[in-house]
């Protein structure tokens, strides 16, 4: 029996210990590339989605999304966007109606994408909806992931850049681990409320972060 809080203490997150990826990465640049992935994420159930942006420290300024991460629960593709935007095959991959699509925040994400691109998604599950089905408040994917498995997800490579040349080993790792961990929290809660595995416990207000 699992037990779930309806908020973590932040205050925790700092001592678990860090989770990374483990599984293969793929670094797509070209369209050629992404057809061919496309080809095998159509083959998927479920995928992790995520994005990431170059950030700004210019007022008023925003830059286009530069990276979309998808992955299975061992495989994750790195699609740079910055060199060759929503593709026709990624936009088939948002539209397939078979392949279930997770992530946090993808209203954020969609609206990103679509300046790089039209795109019309099916077959999504936003996490930050989903948790609230457990009694979860949360909505951050670190407390998400800490309150669920118990281990920490880094932020740190989060303000790279994220449209440089090449994308260190470290920035791959984040990029696939925020992805990756979306589609191990669905799967995981999907298996407690199949099994009646867990139990919600309410955090008194004085330790709810």
């Amino acid at each position: 029996m699992k037990t779930l809080y309806n908020k973590y203490d932040k205050k925790k997150i700092a001592a678990l210990p860090r989770v990374l990826f483990e599984g293969r990465i793929f670094i797509l640049q070209t369209e050629k590339e992404a057809d061919k992935a496309v080809e095998y994420l159509l083959t998927q159930r479920v995928l992790g989605v995520d994005t990431e942006t170059r950030p700004s420290f210019q007022k008023g300024r925003v830059n286009k999304v530069a990276l979309l991460q998808v992955s299975t629960t061992d495989t994750c593709f790195l699609f740079r966007l910055n060199r060759m935007g929503v593709t026709p095959s990624i936009a088939r991959l948002f539209q397939d109606e078979h392949t279930v699509k997770v992530g946090l925040s993808l209203k954020d994400d969609f609206s990103s994408l679509r300046r790089r691109g039209s795109l019309n998604p099916q077959r999504i599950v936003e996490l930050q909806d989903f948790v609230k089905e457990f009694g979860i408040e949360d909505q951050s994917l670190q407390k998400l992931y800490a309150n669920i498995f118990g281990q920490k997800i880094s932020k740190g490579q989060q303000l790279t850049n994220w449209e440089a040349d090449v994308l260190t080993e470290s920035q791959q790792l984040y990029a696939a681990t925020d992805a990756w961990a979306c589609v191990r929290i669905y799967q995981e809660l999907l298996a407690l409320r199949e099994n009646n595995a867990y139990r919600l416990e309410i955090m008194p207000e004085s330790e709810k972060v």
